[in-house]
C-alpha cells in the first residue's frame, strides 16, 4: 500500500503592500488590493478638484502596490474626470507596465520619494493656492502656531525651482522626502506623501488651511502669538511616539526607560 500523500498546504496569504515578486504586472494591475487603491486614487483626484487645489489637467497621485509598482494618474487628464481604467501601472523607473493611457508626465517626482523613503506608500502632488502662494514667494511657512499643524505637518520643507517634468525637478525633494511630509515646490505647487492616498491628501489640507490661517492673521496686523516651546516638545515626543516624520526629533531628548516598582 501506497503512504498516504500529505494534505496540501495553502500557501500563506498575501499582505497589503507586499504583492509576491512573480505577479506579472498584468495580474498585479487587478489584484484586489489594485482595484481598491484605484478606487481610492479616483476619489482623492474628485476631492482635489472639488477643493480648487488641481485646475485644467494638473496635478498628480500616486500610489505604491508590493515592492515593484506603482499607480498612477495619467497625464493630460482632469483629476474630476478619471475612470477605474485610467490610471496606469509604473515600475519604478517609470515605464508604462499596464494601462491604454500615457502616465503623468511628473511620475519622476513620485519615484524620487519613493525611492529616498520606504515609509512613502502614497504621494500627491497638487497646486493647493494659499500653501503655493508661500511657495512663489519663497517663504516656507513658519513653525509654533497651530497645534494641528505641528502633529501632522510640522515642518514644510521648500524645494528649489526646476522645471516640471524632469529628473532635476524631481531630484529637488531628496533630501527633504524623509523627514518631511510636506513639501512646497519653488514656484510650482505641493507634494505631499503618508501611508495612504487619503492621509496624503489629508496633509495637503492641513497645510493649505494652515498657510490661509496665517494669511489671515497677519492681516490683522497685530503680533502672532505662538506656542510654548516646551509644549511644542510635548507635541514632538507624541509625534514620535506615533512613528511621524518631524526634522526635529533628533534634537529631542532620548527615551528614558518607565521607573522600576
Amino acid at each position: 500500500m501506497e503512504p498516504a500523500s500529505a494534505a496540501p498546504v495553502a500557501p500563506p496569504p498575501v499582505a497589503t503592500g507586499s504583492l509576491p515578486f512573480e505577479l506579472t504586472p498584468t495580474v498585479a494591475a487587478r489584484t484586489p488590493e489594485a482595484l481598491a487603491l484605484r478606487a481610492e486614487i479616483l476619489k482623492i483626484g474628485g476631492k482635489l478638484w472639488d477643493r480648487q487645489y488641481v485646475d485644467g489637467n494638473g496635478g498628480n497621485v500616486s500610489a505604491r502596490i508590493g515592492s515593484r509598482y506603482v499607480l498612477c494618474t495619467p497625464t493630460m487628464m482632469c483629476k474630476a474626470d478619471l475612470e477605474l481604467d485610467d490610471i496606469c501601472l509604473s515600475d519604478l523607473e517609470g515605464n508604462i507596465l499596464a494601462g491604454s493611457r500615457a502616465r503623468t508626465s511628473e511620475i519622476l517626482l513620485h519615484l524620487a520619494i519613493y525611492k529616498a523613503n520606504p515609509q512613502a506608500r502614497a504621494v500627491v502632488h497638487c497646486h493647493p493656492p494659499h500653501a503655493t502662494a508661500f511657495a512663489i514667494t519663497g517663504e516656507a511657512p513658519p513653525n509654533g502656531l497651530v497645534a494641528e499643524y505641528e502633529y501632522f505637518v510640522g515642518v514644510a520643507a521648500l524645494a528649489p525651482y526646476e522645471t516640471p517634468g524632469t529628473q532635476a525637478f524631481a531630484d529637488t525633494v531628496i533630501p527633504y522626502a524623509r523627514h518631511h511630509n510636506t513639501i512646497l515646490l519653488a514656484n510650482h505647487g505641493v507634494v505631499c506623501w503618508s501611508d495612504t492616498v487619503t492621509h496624503a491628501e489629508w496633509l495637503v489640507e492641513t497645510l493649505d488651511t494652515y498657510c490661509r490661517t496665517l494669511t489671515i492673521a497677519r492681516q490683522l496686523g497685530r503680533a502672532l502669538r505662538p506656542i510654548p516651546e516646551e509644549k511644542i516638545e510635548e507635541i514632538l515626543l507624541r509625534k514620535r511616539e506615533a512613528g511621524l516624520p518631524d526634522l526635529r526629533l533628533a534634537s529631542l531628548p532620548a527615551r528614558t526607560a518607565p521607573a522600576r516598582l
